[in-house]
């Protein structure tokens, strides 16, 4: 029997999916509160808003977004937030990836409620979710693994310049959207190159990219 009431947010595009994930958690968690976002800019307003959950299930592949984008976005507003990721992409490289990355778990959307009902548990337990059939990728040329590590070195702050790197605004135009001064701005550019090991603003961006898989762009599910 629960003792408090727990909290979870559902992150997808697709109201059907959002409505079994909700019947998956009710499974063994039935007084539980759920809030739903059907997009990212949605998900960000009810973190953001200091609204802290037990746990976040997030689609990887929502509308506006972009590869492991939205993750981090949402990761960038509060590090310590358990967030699993759901999705119908569950390619082992991917799933590394995300992990690498900090995610809490990771489910296919493949999965049935009772599967799905047993990784949200474990992840509550404190366990990493994993798909049944996941296999840890050998290391690559691509070196991905490695961008994924320094990515998850980055504060969140610095996490959200980079992301507004990545939409080619000038230090300028960071500064604004954060509310500080351009000497700040530069000081987390600086500390962004340093980290990711690159020399310059657009390297980054080129780094971050290669994480982006181009089945993930594009695609809903």
């Amino acid at each position: 029997m629960e003792t408090m009431e727990e909290s979870f947010l559902v992150v997808d595009d697709h109201p059907l999916f959002r409505d079994a994930l909700t019947l998956a958690i009710k499974t063994n968690h039935p007084n539980a509160t759920i809030k739903e976002a059907s997009s990212i800019e949605a998900a960000k307003d009810i973190l953001g808003g200091g609204e802290r959950f037990d746990l976040v299930l997030l689609d990887l592949s929502m509308p506006g977004v972009a590869g492991f984008e939205g993750f981090l976005e949402l990761r960038s507003l509060d590090p310590k937030q358990p967030i699993v990721i759901v999705s119908a992409l569950d390619d082992s490289r991917i799933v590394h990836e995300a992990v690498t990355l900090g995610a809490a778990g990771f489910i296919p959307k493949s999965a049935r409620k009772p599967e799905l009902a047993e990784a949200i548990d474990n992840v509550m337990q404190g366990n990493l979710a994993l798909p049944k059939a996941y296999q840890p990728p050998v290391r690559d040329a691509s070196g991905t693994s490695d961008i994924g590590s320094r990515l998850s070195s980055l504060t969140p702050q610095q996490l959200r310049v980079l992301s507004m790197l990545r939409q080619g605004l000038l230090n300028k135009q960071i500064a604004h959207e954060l509310g500080v001064g351009e000497t700040t701005v530069k000081a987390h550019v600086s500390e962004i190159l340093r980290k990711l090991d690159v020399a310059s603003r657009t390297q980054a961006v080129i780094e971050v990219s290669r994480i982006d898989f181009d089945k993930l762009a594009g695609s809903h599910g």
